[in-house]
C-alpha cells in the first residue's frame, strides 16, 4: 500500500504548461534575432576602419530585440494559464 501511494506521488508534472513553452520560444527567438543583427560589421584588415559598426541596426535595433525578447521570457514565466477569466 505504501508503494502505491509513493508512485502516485512520484508522478511527473512539467512546471509550465503548453502556453508557457510557446511564449519562451518566442522570446528565444527573438534574442537570438538580437544576436544574429548585433553581429558583423567588422573589417578584415585592422589598420581600416569601418563605419559599419556603428550602424542602426547594430547599436539601436539588435539590443532592443534582445531586451524585448528577456521581457517575454519572463512575461512566459510569470504566465498562469490556468487563470479563470
Amino acid at each position: 500500500m505504501g508503494e502505491q501511494k509513493r508512485k502516485e506521488e512520484a508522478k511527473h508534472e512539467f512546471i509550465f504548461q503548453r502556453k508557457n513553452y510557446k511564449f519562451m520560444l518566442i522570446g528565444i527567438a527573438f534574442i537570438a534575432l538580437g544576436f544574429i543583427l548585433m553581429a558583423g560589421g567588422g573589417s578584415d584588415d585592422p589598420n581600416v576602419f569601418n563605419p559599419e559598426i556603428y550602424s542602426w541596426r547594430r547599436i539601436r535595433l539588435a539590443p532592443a530585440l534582445i531586451l524585448i525578447g528577456f521581457a517575454i521570457e519572463v512575461y512566459a514565466i510569470l504566465l498562469n494559464p490556468n487563470k479563470e477569466k
